[in-house]
């Protein structure tokens, strides 16, 4: 308790003497590289161009976790999820928690004096690990309004700004709904929402939108994704939410700089996942955790405009804000794992924004579930060109989330197999659902993760040496699955793995 009280001393006075600082973290749901800023020249996605030129936009980030509810956890608490807890989907039947003693960052900054403020989709609990000062979620409000309704979201950001003493720095997350799926759960407003605010009949109007349609001609089909008109369509309709979302991202702007912070606050842009498409969100392939991300300082204008090759991490993002902030991350330990000190295993992003880091090519990715009836625990490692994914439940077919399973690109995909029809797809149903143990592959020269090299000779030394890292970085972060399939984890006295002699 006595050091709780020193840090939170220290912490406030280190905010409330420095020069003003804030933060504007914006994190899109289920959003990939479908912007101009990635080279996809068909959506107009003018609003983050224009902020990309203020940033530095990196080319090789990831999620730690391809599900919503984790990933979002291990952004706020810079913990993976099997570190904070969340191991699925928060809501609902699946009411998955982080431990109550993680200590967020929200919960960091509020002590430390910081005015926190989250407008949009929470997805995460409970909530007194994750407190905001200023909260419209899908907790107190139609999530469709406070996440895809961009005049809302504007008006909220207005009413934030006027509402915050300048004496105090902010820490303001906007987390907006779009460009997830909603044929599962709100069909009549389309695949992605993307009738919802257009102005039809039975459809309501966002005053601010202007919708931007696409035809299927003209989408740019993602080579991880079937090239078929269905999955076509199902393209088209997410542009136009992306197309949204750039709006909605330029109105937030907007409001940011008619309050008179943007020449003191940090701006990061990224996305919770990969895109909700097969081979996509909920895998721990590259094609379901490769993320956009932009980081805008004012204070490091040096590299605006540029891009960086450094693998960075959405963990990265509470060790950046504390380090904006001048604050320290405190030393505790969780009673899950009281043998365990809790450590912030990724880095602060700001010493990219002044230079190009160099031996930055690691990256860490945990999943455990995403919906409750969907346990398929992975764990991967990425060390430049070489990527490792370990399936501990190798034998089960990998499972398929609702709403992916409802999609019309899906649904297409399941009618072509079954009616031996091509299904234009890089690989069958059967290899999606049954996987090797280990998977070992080289980006470089197999972008689409197709040619597992985890039983190549040439390869074993690669296999050992990533096999090694990653197992230091489950033990580092009180992974509970570090012994699986084949061994179980024993923690009394000194945690060990126990053999099972089950075969595996």
């Amino acid at each position: 308790m006595r050091t709780e009280l020193v840090f939170l001393v220290l912490a406030s006075c280190c905010v409330s003497e420095s020069r003003r600082r804030n933060v504007l973290l914006i994190i899109a749901d289920d959003a990939g590289f479908e912007t101009e800023v990635y080279n996809n020249s068909v959506v107009h996605t003018p609003h983050l161009r224009a902020l990309a030129r203020r940033s530095v936009v990196f080319r090789n980030a990831f999620t730690s976790v391809s599900s919503c509810s984790p990933s979002r956890s291990a952004i706020l608490t810079g913990l993976p999820q099997h570190q904070n807890g969340m191991y699925g989907l928060h809501q609902g039947v699946h009411h998955f928690n982080s431990f109550d003693g993680v200590q967020s960052l929200p919960l960091l900054l509020g002590q430390a004096n910081v005015h926190t403020g989250i407008i949009g989709k929470k997805h995460v609990g409970p909530g007194s690990v994750y407190p905001f000062d200023f909260a419209y979620t899908e907790e107190n409000n139609s999530v469709l309004q406070v996440g895809r309704n961009i005049t809302r979201i504007k008006l909220l950001a207005r009413k934030f700004f006027q509402t915050h003493k300048e004496e105090r720095p902010f820490f303001l997350y906007v987390a907006f709904h779009d460009t997830h799926r909603c044929g599962h759960s709100q069909p009549q407003y389309g695949a992605f929402c993307e009738k919802f605010g257009n102005g039809e009949t039975g459809m309501g109007r966002i005053p601010d939108w202007t919708p931007v349609y696409y035809t299927p001609e003209q989408v740019k089909v993602p080579p991880f994704i079937p090239d078929t008109p269905a999955a076509r369509a199902d393209l088209a309709a997410q542009y136009t939410t992306v197309s949204r979302l750039d709006q909605g991202i330029g109105l937030v702007l907007q409001e940011l700089r008619d309050a008179g912070y943007d020449n003191d606050t940090l701006i990061i842009y990224s996305s919770d996942n990969g895109i909700p498409f097969p081979n996509g969100r909920t895998n721990l392939y590259q094609s379901g955790t490769a993320e956009p991300m932009l980081v805008s300082s004012p204070e490091h204008r040096e590299r605006w405009g540029n891009t960086s090759q450094a693998y960075v991490s959405l963990l990265d993002i509470t060790p950046t804000v504390l380090d904006w902030f001048s604050l320290p991350y405190p030393s505790y330990r969780l009673p899950e794992a009281p043998s365990l000190q809790v450590l912030l295993t990724g880095r602060s992003l700001l010493p990219a924004l002044t230079s190009e880091p160099s031996g930055w090519d690691t990256v860490y990715s945990s999943q455990s579930l995403h919906e409750v009836t969907m346990y398929y625990p992975m764990r991967s490692v990425q060390q430049g060109a070489y990527h490792l994914l370990h399936n501990l439940h190798y034998r089960m077919p990998f499972p398929v989330d609702q709403d992916l399973y409802v999609s019309p690109t899906f649904q297409d995909l399941l009618n072509r197999t079954r009616l031996q029809q091509p299904t234009h797809w890089f690989k069958s149903l059967e290899r999606y659902y049954y996987r090797e143990r280990w998977e070992l592959y080289d980006t470089r020269t197999d972008p689409l993760e197709t040619e597992n090299l985890a039983t190549d000779p040439s390869h074993s030394g690669v296999l050992e040496n990533l096999r090694q890292l990653l197992q230091k970085w489950q033990w580092t972060t009180g992974d509970a699955w570090v012994c699986g399939p084949d061994y179980v984890l024993e923690e009394k006295l000194e945690p060990h793995c126990r053999p099972l002699y089950n075969g595996l």
